[in-house]
């Protein structure tokens, strides 16, 4: 969906138009770069949905909401402090970068720096390097050069991914010490069998390189982290439909271990044998989740925060009466998940009606929290308030 508040030849980075600049401001900017005319947008200039949205979240005791930005159909994030700005991907072709060069936490440039991808929703930053997994392949850039309005040639790190739609968005986290990538790599299916590097999380170098499996049967994963005083990945992933309202539940998962089996397709989720292969025996011992949400919830991107986990919870789309969509806080006790309660609400009125879906979870540079929407087509921030 291209943003309606800006000319038609300033959405796409065409070779004709690239140049001319191609951002929105978030103050109020439409930039004619090519007349040098600039014209304000003002609130209620902001896509009906985003407003919408921004008048209806609820977030914390001890926060309060903001726009980052507005993005078309935001996905993952990526925070570059050397850059100042964020780069976020989508479910598509396009990839963008929001300059916040002030620093003053609102991104007064939104800039589409590449539309060529299958689908963007798999990205990492390192200093000097933008890590992208996308559909069928896994790429670089070198940023020494990067004027956050276009990338550069991309370096080809791997080519074989399963390249298929189905489940093909990809996550992507760098290793504490920033030495390898792990990719999140879904079945390409509801419930079935899978081979090769299907319906498993990834690990390879940041130089390329063939892949090695870390974990293995998981249907789709789209958020993985690494516990900032253990080390230890954890990661989200989602269950399988069209088995009722209530099953299976969403998992939150903790891998102690290299290699460990999580269950599925011989588990849709959780505790929930596959129908299909109820009286086989899985091929090894099942590691069960650490900790569960409701069924369909769809919990995505994570992050730490405070010794807790923030999780986004995309939001059901065949559940009865929907459920999820909110961003929560899973507390942690002794080091393991016990409980949640909502850190970002609003999302699903008590009509039924979605005024936004979160995607994503990252801390922003400053210490506040960012939060992506591809429902509201935003960047949200919350910032501690101290209360």
């Amino acid at each position: 969906m291209q943003n309606q508040n800006c000319p038609a030849r300033y959405r796409q980075p065409s070779l004709t138009v690239r140049w001319a600049g191609h951002f929105c401001f978030w103050l109020g900017f439409c930039v004619l770069a090519i007349v040098g005319i600039s014209a304000p947008v003002i609130a209620q200039d902001l896509p009906a949905q985003t407003q919408k949205a921004m008048s209806l979240l609820r977030p914390e005791s001890g926060y309060r909401l903001e726009l980052f930005a507005p993005v078309n159909s935001a996905r993952s994030i990526a925070v570059a402090p050397e850059l100042k700005g964020i780069f976020v991907g989508t479910r598509g072709p396009n990839l963008y970068f929001v300059r916040d060069a002030d620093g003053n936490g609102k991104g007064e440039e939104v800039n589409l720096i590449a539309d060529d991808f299958k689908m963007a929703n798999g990205i990492a930053y390192k200093p000097g390097t933008l890590f992208v997994a996308d559909q069928h392949r896994v790429v670089s850039y070198d940023l020494s050069n990067f004027d956050g309005k276009a990338l550069g040639r991309p370096r080809i790190l791997f080519t074989n991914l399963p390249d298929k739609r189905h489940h093909g968005w990809r996550y992507v986290a760098l290793s504490p010490d920033q030495s390898r990538l792990f990719i999140a790599v879904g079945a390409p299916c509801n419930i079935c069998k899978v081979s090769g590097l299907e319906g498993t999380i990834i690990s390879m170098p940041i130089s390329g390189g063939a892949p090695k499996i870390y974990a293995s049967g998981i249907r789709n994963s789209v958020g993985l982290t690494f516990h900032p005083d253990t080390g230890d990945l954890w990661f989200t992933d989602n269950g399988g439909d069209n088995l009722g309202d209530d099953v299976p539940r969403e998992e939150l998962n903790h891998a102690t271990a290299e290699g460990l089996f999580y269950g599925y397709p011989w588990y849709a989720g959780n505790d929930t044998r596959s129908p299909q292969f109820a009286n086989e025996t899985p091929p090894a011992e099942v590691t069960f989740p650490a900790f569960t949400f409701n069924a369909h919830n769809a919990a995505l991107g994570l992050t730490f925060d405070d010794g807790d986990a923030l999780v986004a919870l995309h939001g059901s789309w065949n559940r009865t009466i929907p459920d999820g969509y909110k961003v929560v806080r899973v507390e942690f006790r002794n080091g393991e998940p016990v409980a949640t309660n909502p850190f970002l609400d609003g999302f699903l009125r008590s009509n039924g009606e979605v005024v936004g879906r979160p995607v994503d979870v990252k801390h922003y540079i400053d210490g506040s929290i960012l939060v992506s929407d591809d429902h509201a087509s935003a960047v949200w921030r919350l910032v501690p308030t101290g209360g």
